[in-house]
């Protein structure tokens, strides 16, 4: 079990199987603690990257392709290591140690890419989420009167 408490069995439920209650279950929990470790930009540097493979990576791609693919999807694994090294803070370590054992997992199978992406965004969509509840903490905190509801911004 990782520091985010994946189980082998819980990656092998997300990546290969496919498990949809799972992914969402993990998901949440992971984005929530990493919302507070690291910035929008640092996991969107990370997810752009996985857009690009993804990109190239289409069901209808050649054989040749799909290896290229894979291939730049492995090579993930050494720059979220220098990332992790490179930023302050644990964050970007533990997203690294969140998505290398789920890289590793992926292969040349593009539906288990396509659920590693899954995974990923999943992730991803719960970051913002806690950005807005932290941001409307502060201001509670700070007892402001709301000049615009946070709802509309």
């Amino acid at each position: 079990m990782n520091q985010k408490g994946l189980s082998q069995q819980d990656y092998q439920r997300i990546i290969v199987e496919g498990d949809a209650k799972v992914l969402t279950e993990r998901a949440e929990r992971i984005g929530t603690g990493l919302a507070r470790q690291l910035t929008t930009s640092q996991i969107r540097n990370v997810f752009g990257t996985v857009r690009q493979i993804e990109m190239s990576w289409t069901p209808q791609a050649a054989d040749q392709e799909r290896k290229y693919a894979a291939r730049q999807l492995l090579l993930l694994k050494p720059k979220l290591a220098y990332q992790a090294r490179r930023e302050r803070g644990r964050g970007v370590q533990q997203l690294a140690d969140i998505l290398i054992p789920a890289i590793d997992l992926v292969g040349e199978d593009r539906g288990r890419f396509q659920n590693f992406v899954d995974f990923f965004e999943a992730i991803l969509a719960q970051v913002p989420e806690e950005l807005l509840t932290r941001l409307e903490q502060l201001l509670a905190e700070l007892q402001l009167p709301d000049i615009v509801p946070l709802d509309k911004l």
